[in-house]
């Protein structure tokens, strides 16, 4: 502040010294006596009658009269220059004196118009109000501050910590500042000037989680949860820390752990608490969520379950199985496609036997046991390595099977294909 005031008033000299010092300088006066002027014009008017005695004598001609004539003035006229010297320097000082008041009155119009001096009377406000501002922001004590108080606010700590060096808790105070006036950028950076002095400062880890949340991206919320973790390693009943990995818990769909965090919370709070009812409803929503999730995994889990197949051959066709045969078990869709929706081909086999037919024994894409309502299971002793029905082949197939109803199915192979 002192530099700028000086700086303001150098520069007022040097324009000062522009405007009068042109007026100012010193001119070259001859140092007259007493009456040297009447001497002078005593002496004129002397010359002036020598020359007129010798125009009449004729020892000059009137040419040479007129010329000496003029010649004489001109001299006087020089000889009395220094008094009219005198009285011009008597006038310059005048100028310069009016040119150096335009200067300053000009100077004064010109930072009325254009000067920050209605920020620098706010920046004086605001430091003389600092520690109020303190006690209504930390302390809650009077009015809450207003988005100008907290810029001031904000101006103040910037200034304290410009002149005192860091400090923890004026750190924090910025951060917290910072992020009631949206300045999410600013309210990091102090955060983490705070917690580099102090890692372990409960308060800013839960302030700065805050902001993280408040960013949303999954970088931020996975470094919050990190941070809140910290906390709650420290104070296992710390609700600031509880509340906001519930939320962040939510904004992630891990129903389990935001509903456990919410009731927490709620185990916390009296009844007539403003925000037990919103918690509550909060809990009721993620219950919903819960079981609508669980209708759509049991429906996944309907939609992909397995049918047990336990297959048994015929004693009449015991004795008729092909050497070396390779047993085929597959569904089929009773409308659609002719190709089979889900096979199991063994090699090696003993009757009778127990295999499961799913998805998971597709053999086209997108075409699995799923996809079907209405199926036909097939069993089927091959010759070879088709599942295409040959001659002296041995098979045994169901009736038309309700796919999402049918869960186990008891088939016999009992017919000889000619």
């Amino acid at each position: 502040m002192i530099l700028m005031w000086a700086s303001f008033a150098l520069l007022t000299l040097i324009a000062l010294l522009f405007v009068m010092l042109p007026f100012l300088k010193k001119e070259r006066v001859k140092t007259i006596t007493h009456n040297a002027n009447a001497e002078l014009i005593s002496i004129y008017e002397q010359r002036l009658v020598e020359l007129q005695n010798d125009l009449e004598n004729q020892r000059i001609d009137a040419q040479n009269h007129s010329e000496s004539v003029i010649e004489l003035k001109r001299r006087l006229l020089n000889e009395l220059s220094p008094e009219k010297s005198l009285n011009s320097r008597g006038n310059n000082r005048i100028f310069a004196l009016t040119g150096g008041a335009f200067v300053i009155a000009l100077t004064g119009i010109f930072y009325s118009m254009t000067g920050n001096q209605q920020q620098i009377s706010a920046w004086h406000d605001a430091m003389d109000n600092l520690a109020e501002y303190g006690e209504r922001a930390v302390m809650q004590k009077g009015e809450p501050l207003s988005e100008n108080e907290l810029q001031a606010f904000a101006l103040a700590l910037r200034t304290k910590l410009s002149q005192t060096g860091d400090d923890e808790i004026a750190w924090m105070l910025l951060g917290r500042v910072a992020m009631s006036l949206n300045e999410f950028d600013m309210a990091q950076q102090s955060f983490d000037k705070a917690l580099q002095m102090n890692p372990a400062n409960m308060q800013v880890l839960i302030s700065y989680s805050q902001v993280l949340l408040l960013e949303g991206s999954e970088a931020s919320m996975t470094r919050a949860a990190g941070m809140l973790s910290k906390v709650l390693q420290k104070e296992p009943q710390n609700l600031d820390a509880i509340s906001l990995l519930a939320l962040i818990a939510y904004e992630r769909k891990d129903w389990v752990q935001a509903k456990a965090a919410f009731e927490v919370l709620l185990a916390s709070m009296d009844k007539a608490d403003t925000r037990y009812n919103m918690i509550a409803q909060r809990i009721s929503e993620i219950e919903q969520q819960q079981a609508t999730q669980q209708q759509a995994q049991n429906v996944d889990v309907t939609n992909s379950a397995a049918i047990k197949v336990t297959v048994n051959v015929s004693a009449e066709l015991k004795n008729k199985q092909p050497e070396n045969g390779i047993l085929f078990v597959f569904a089929k869709a009773l409308n659609g496609s002719p190709m089979p929706i889900a096979v199991v081909k063994l090699n090696e086999y003993q009757f009778p036997i127990t295999v499961e037919l799913s998805d998971a024994n597709s053999m086209v894409a997108g075409l699995n046991l799923s996809s079907a309502e209405d199926i036909v299971i097939t069993a089927r002793i091959s010759n070879d390595d088709s599942v295409m029905p040959s001659s002296g082949e041995l098979e045994g197939h169901s009736a038309t099977l309700k796919r999402e109803s049918t869960r186990q199915l008891q088939l016999q192979i009992d017919t000889l294909i000619p």
